[in-house]
């Protein structure tokens, strides 16, 4: 009887039998429902042992046209064999008790001495039996080592790449944070730029008779830095959205990755790992500076045009101040404060040591100033390189009082 299927159609593709009980996934692909609990519990997860899409169904149905097939084949193949045990040779119409190793075909004895078959070895055929189906245990044992060795070296690979995605992911809190960091750094800028335009006005209304044009001058000056820097920090934080973006693309393709056939995922493996790595650039501030535009500003009440254009007082940079240092507007002055202001940690800004930078220096010649300290208990004033480290243990020269 020929068979309009043949019995791999109808195997399970985690045992390699015939279908018991089979269940059907979401991705349309049919295990036996034993084999299928075995692998999820080995596995560890609920997934196709085909394709290895994730399954969200804890039992899923059993597939009874399936099943029904399977026991059709089944019953149809045990007909077929009960009534082989009868069938006789079609040339000689003798009972078939040998096997041809050459031919590998069962004959009868009459073929046993015919020309066709001369020179042949033969077997009997319960002997031939017993080797095809010792044969097809070893290969299925085979199979199943096979397999247990290539689920272990994706299970290995997998682990390797949840481990080297763990410095993307730090990397990625570090952009983010940067971005933060950066856009309360332009709401910074603003409100710097509208201080420092409140300062101008205000000195210039003392100087309108003076410096008429020059007003209009440097609120220009201002504006267009605003204008400049603003859009630089717009383009970098632009920028960063697009590195944050791409970053994300990227461990989001590399989950993916993890996620295809084990053949597609090895072939794909070495391509994947190249992806993981990326060193972050290292950010730098972007600011309003108040003192080219105030440096020509400060006047005293009792002064007089002349006498201020001679005299050179010291113009305070804010953005090199201790948070804890609070600065005067018209930026001669400094007191400490009780509580650490909210401002950006610039590369440039004092965070160990309680300092403050003037806005101009000087690299020859012969100085001095007059620092009025008032009743402060506790002052200091020196001198020291532009290149000096902000951040750790300062080379400096300084004169300190303390009034005990």
């Amino acid at each position: 009887m020929a068979y309009k299927f043949s019995e791999e159609n109808f195997s399970c593709p985690v045992c390699c039998e015939i279908f018991k009980d089979p269940v059907v996934l979401l991705c349309s692909h049919s295990v036996c429902k034993v084999c299928l609990q075995k692998f999820w519990e080995t596995k560890g997860s609920r997934e196709c042992p085909v394709c290895r899409r994730k399954s969200s169904m804890d039992h899923p149905p059993l597939n009874l046209v399936l099943k029904n097939l399977c026991e059709t084949f089944l019953q149809e193949r045990s007909q077929s064999s009960s009534s082989g045990s009868e069938t006789v040779c079609s040339l000689h119409s003798e009972k078939l008790k040998l096997f041809c190793l050459d031919d590998q075909q069962p004959v009868c004895l009459v073929c046993q001495t015919s020309r066709k078959h001369n020179n042949h070895k033969f077997c009997p055929i319960d002997e031939a039996v017993t080797d095809c189906k010792v044969i097809h245990v070893v290969v299925a044992q085979w199979l199943e080592l096979s397999h247990r060795v290539s689920m272990q070296c994706v299970d290995l690979f997998q682990e390797e790449l949840k481990t080297a995605l763990k410095p993307l992911q730090e990397k990625l809190k570090i952009f983010k944070d940067c971005k933060l960091n950066w856009s309360q750094t332009a709401e910074h800028i603003k409100i710097q730029a509208q201080h420092t335009e409140r300062q101008i006005k205000e000195q210039f209304e003392k100087l309108h008779q003076f410096l008429p044009d020059e007003e209009a001058v440097r609120i220009v000056a201002l504006r267009e830095e605003e204008e400049q820097k603003n859009q630089m920090m717009k383009e970098k934080i632009e920028k960063l959205s697009r590195d944050i973006s791409s970053l994300s693309d990227t461990i989001r393709a590399i989950e993916e990755e993890m996620q295809a056939e084990d053949v597609l995922f090895l072939q794909n493996y070495k391509a994947t790992v190249k992806r993981l790595y990326w060193t972050p650039k290292k950010r730098f501030l972007i600011k309003v500076s108040a003192n080219p535009h105030c440096s020509f500003c400060p006047y005293q009440q009792e002064g007089t045009f002349m006498h201020m254009v001679w005299e050179s007082p010291v113009t305070l940079d804010h953005n090199t101040a201790h948070p804890k240092l609070i600065v005067s507007d018209d930026l001669t002055g400094v007191r400490f404060g009780d509580e650490k202001q909210k401002l950006p940690d610039n590369p440039e800004r004092f965070d160990k040591y309680w300092c403050i930078l003037g806005s101009e220096g000087f690299n020859s010649g012969t100085h001095c100033w007059d620092v009025e300290v008032g009743d402060c208990a506790w002052w200091s004033v020196g001198v020291m390189t532009e290149s000096a480290q902000r951040k750790d243990i300062l080379q400096k020269w300084n004169l300190a009082c303390e009034v005990s």
